[in-house]
């Protein structure tokens, strides 16, 4: 995920834990509580996988994960930089194999994560 900040720079200042500022997207990448962040998107990822054939059942925790992260002010613009990450994450992971067809499919995959959690911002009343 290193890849993030290099896409967005304006990134790294959402990214706080217990009020510390950092002051470089290294010292971020290498914090565990980033770490577990990273952790906690893959389980996200994971579940959807798992879901394939009924991601229905993870729209009310996406749509809440959603809620979330606009009340920390990610914007919703913000889960394409994420994705792209992912999907580089990916090709670096698995070389050849990661073929067009394959990269389609998991762009499917997170577009539909996407897709729910920002219901999440369409479900706050207007001035939250």
């Amino acid at each position: 995920y290193c890849r993030l900040f290099d896409l967005d720079p304006d990134l790294l200042p959402l990214f706080q834990y217990n009020c510390k500022q950092f002051s470089s997207p290294q010292e971020c990448l290498s914090a565990p509580e980033f770490l577990d962040h990273i952790r906690k998107v893959m389980l996200v990822i994971d579940a959807a996988v798992n879901h394939l054939e009924n991601l229905s059942c993870l729209e009310e925790y996406l749509c809440n994960l959603g809620k979330k992260h606009q009340a920390v002010g990610v914007k919703v613009e913000s889960f394409s930089t994420v994705g792209e990450s992912l999907l580089y994450m990916l090709e670096k992971c698995l070389g050849t194999a990661f073929s067009p067809d394959v990269r389609e499919a998991w762009s499917k995959l997170y577009g539909a994560v996407v897709k729910a959690m920002r219901r999440g911002w369409d479900t706050l009343p207007e001035g939250d």
